[in-house]
């Protein structure tokens, strides 16, 4: 999912998501709802910011759950809007089988 991620491959990343699955803030709000929510959100995101990228700083992977810590730099915008400085979030990613489910943001 990360390579998709970092491709800006949208399609390729919900391929690996259940057709349910969102992307949330930890214990918060859903961002992104459902495969179809989750790529189009990542399409305008990777629109906005066409360098944006996230490296896995650590793991940790139990059951199904996978946590990354991931460093996170989105690069200037497309829109002209202030650039948004490199930032570090924890990500954990539940699972359903092979298919993830939901992912979480810790920010």
């Amino acid at each position: 999912m990360i390579a998709a991620y970092n491709a800006q491959d949208a399609d390729l990343y919900v391929s690996y998501m259940t057709d349910e699955a969102c992307e949330a803030n930890y214990r918060g709000a859903v961002v992104r709802e459902g495969k179809e929510g989750t790529r189009s959100g990542l399409k305008a995101a990777f629109a906005k910011w066409p360098q944006n990228t996230a490296h896995v700083v650590s793991e940790e992977v139990t059951d199904n759950y996978v946590v990354f810590r991931e460093h996170v730099t989105r690069g200037p915008a497309s829109d002209g809007s202030d650039l948004v400085e490199p930032f570090d979030v924890l990500a954990v990613y539940s699972f359903e089988g092979d298919k993830c489910s939901r992912v979480e943001f810790i920010r």
